[in-house]
């Protein structure tokens, strides 16, 4: 992130997300020469009943306050969902950068007492997706569960990772939208620009996926991974808040499955010792 993009973040947003839509699906003929991916600035504001000049002051942040109703107009040309028209209405009114230190991200004594207590995989992990305090089983259930580790590093940099994914392009694509959406408009934050900076310069899937402004909840669900020693397993997840941007998170199999089985067979063999 430069500091242009951290002063510009609704222009930012708005030409990733023109990029995106075709002509065809906002109703326009295609034409025989386009220079530009998507739609073109002159058409992004006729449509939305918006001057060309005005919009090219909001993509170039010229212009910092646009009405609500305007973002309204832009969110349907884009073809925005409302979870992305809530960020680009947060994006809006984003609060004045201010230059702050790094603030370390604590996981009370309680959660401590719960991992140890859980008999499933349960971890804690931060606003950045580091991995702050786990249980053993977590631990079984992946050795970069363990804390220092950071979930986005090792999904795009770590191959046992990928392999331990059993679907990771669709695991790398929900992860970054949900990085971008913990981030928000909070780009000074010393942690989210060192984790960017690295992954920008490591993973050309980083900085693809990126560049797209998708943004996403990464909440529950169910996920298949491939592990090491007792093969494939079928969980569901559940990220639960903690308090203080923190999450707590749990993986589960259905009661009596074969995955529940592996799962009892990984807590038989995992260390009973708390995680360092």
């Amino acid at each position: 992130m430069s500091d242009d993009d951290r002063a510009n973040l609704l222009g930012e947003y708005l030409r990733a997300r023109r990029a995106l839509v075709t002509p065809e699906q906002a109703g326009l003929a295609p034409g025989a020469r386009r220079r530009v991916p998507g739609l073109r600035r002159e058409e992004v504001a006729m449509l939305a009943g918006i001057s060309a000049d005005y919009y090219l002051r909001l993509e170039r942040g010229r212009d910092k306050n646009p009405s609500p109703q305007v973002l309204a107009s832009l969110a349907r040309v884009l073809r925005l969902d409302e979870l992305e028209e809530e960020y680009l209405l947060g994006l809006a009114a984003a609060r004045p950068e201010r230059k702050r230190r790094r603030k370390p991200e604590r996981v009370p004594a309680r959660l401590h007492q719960l991992l140890a207590g859980v008999g499933i995989p349960a971890f804690v992990e931060g606003r950045a997706f580091d991995v702050l305090a786990s249980n053993p089983l977590a631990v079984a259930l992946s050795p970069r569960l363990r804390p220092g580790y950071n979930r986005l590093r090792s999904l795009l940099l770590d191959p046992e990772e990928q392999e331990f994914q059993q679907d990771w392009t669709r695991s790398a694509e929900g992860f970054i939208a949900a990085f971008r959406k913990s981030v928000g408009d909070d780009t000074g934050n010393p942690r989210f620009v060192e984790l960017v900076g690295e992954l920008a310069l490591s993973s050309e899937r980083f900085r693809t996926l990126w560049a797209r402004h998708d943004i996403r909840n990464l909440d529950g669900g169910t996920t298949t991974v491939n592990h090491p020693v007792v093969g494939e397993l079928r969980l569901h997840r559940d990220k639960l808040p903690a308090g203080d941007g923190l999450l707590l998170v749990l993986y589960y199999a259905d009661q009596g499955s074969e995955s529940d089985e592996k799962l009892r067979l990984l807590a038989a063999m995992a260390p009973h010792e708390p995680v360092p």
